[in-house]
């Protein structure tokens, strides 16, 4: 996957926005326990949500992207023509 962020990615995995959501947690600096404390919750959230857990609530995956500076965008999909 393309980690250029600031021009825009797609993603198509809980995989994908978790792998996301580390880099980008890890750029800042930020260890998981301070992530889990900025944001409210437990280390196993933060964890599940860079596992790409299919399960997780999706206000909350939208709330932490949304924490450590990320946005979703949603758009038709593009074909191949």
């Amino acid at each position: 996957m393309d980690t250029n962020i600031d021009q825009g990615l797609v993603v198509s995995t809980t995989e994908e926005i978790g792998s996301l959501i580390r880099l980008v947690r890890q750029e800042q600096g930020i260890n998981q326990q301070v992530a889990a404390g900025m944001f409210g919750s437990g280390n196993r959230f933060i964890s599940d949500a860079e596992n790409g857990k299919k399960t997780l609530q999706a206000q909350k995956l939208l709330d932490l992207l949304g924490m450590v500076g990320l946005e979703v965008v949603i758009r038709r999909k593009r074909t191949g023509a």
